[in-house]
C-alpha cells in the first residue's frame, strides 16, 4: 500500500461550496406576451416623441432628462440611447422573471406616454 505525498485536501481547504443552480427555466406565454407589449411600448413611445418634438420643438417633452440628452446630442440619438436602454433593462427583467414588473412597465407606459403622445398628436 502506498501511500501519498499529498495531504488530504478536504484537511486544509474544508468542504467543497455545493453548487447552485436554478433549474431550467420554463417559458412563460405571460411573460413573453408582457415583454413584447413592453417593448412595442418603447417603440411607440420613441416615434410619438420624435414626431412631436420635431413638429412642436423640445418644449413639449415633459422628462427633463431626455430633454436634456435631446438638446445635447441631439433627438434621434438621445431618444435610440434612451429606448435602448430602457428596452435593455425590461429584457434583463425578462430574463430573471419578474414578468409583474415588466407588465406594469408595459401598462404605465401605454397610459402616461402614449395615450398623451396620441391626444396631443392626432385629436
Amino acid at each position: 500500500m502506498a501511500t501519498s505525498a499529498y495531504a488530504d485536501p478536504q484537511t486544509f481547504f474544508g468542504t467543497s461550496v455545493p453548487k447552485v443552480r436554478k433549474p431550467t427555466v420554463q417559458r412563460s406565454l405571460f411573460g413573453d406576451l408582457v415583454l413584447v407589449l413592453f417593448l412595442l411600448a418603447q417603440c411607440f413611445d420613441g416615434v410619438f416623441t420624435y414626431v412631436g418634438v420635431s413638429v412642436y420643438g423640445l418644449a413639449v417633452e415633459a422628462n427633463p432628462l431626455i430633454a436634456a440628452l435631446m438638446a445635447n446630442f441631439g433627438h434621434g440619438v438621445a431618444l435610440a440611447g434612451a429606448k435602448g436602454v430602457a428596452a435593455l433593462l425590461g429584457i434583463c427583467l425578462h430574463v430573471r422573471q419578474v414578468h409583474g414588473a415588466v407588465a406594469m412597465l408595459a401598462f404605465f407606459y401605454a397610459g402616461v406616454a402614449i395615450l398623451p403622445w396620441m391626444a396631443i398628436l392626432f385629436f
